[in-house]
């Protein structure tokens, strides 16, 4: 009989192309949260909390529209410098107020502002008119 012989057939390696990593870009993320907090917060608008709320009708503190108007521009622009928690001084109040959420948080009258130790702000806006 004749001996079989087996020649093993060579195969080259399967090489599948390298794949990119996936790098999200910063910036498209960025654009993406700005349009985000503009679609959850018009701008222009501030939010005033229920504490806020309480707190203004407590202590009788009265904001006509011009002045939210005002503060809701300064916020903004605080916003646009990187500020996130900021206090804001009116003639007859005070308001911790966060840019970042375009909230009021708490309002308290300019006399026992005085008392008073702010932390966690890193902005300051004055418009004692």
């Amino acid at each position: 009989m004749d001996k079989m012989m087996f020649h093993p057939i060579q195969s080259k390696a399967v090489l599948s192309p390298k794949a990119k990593p996936f790098k999200p870009e910063l910036q498209s993320s960025q654009k993406f949260a700005a349009h985000l907090q503009t679609a959850l917060h018009p701008q222009g608008k501030l939010i005033v909390s229920k504490h806020a709320q309480d707190r203004m009708q407590q202590r009788g503190i009265q904001i006509n529209e011009s002045h939210w108007k005002q503060i809701a521009d300064k916020v903004l622009e605080a916003r646009q410098k990187g500020v996130n928690e900021s206090l804001v001084l009116l003639k007859d109040a005070a308001l911790i107020v966060s840019a970042k959420n375009n909230t009021v948080i708490t309002a308290m009258d300019r006399e026992e502002a005085r008392t008073q130790i702010f932390t966690n702000i890193n902005g300051t806006i004055l418009l004692d008119q």
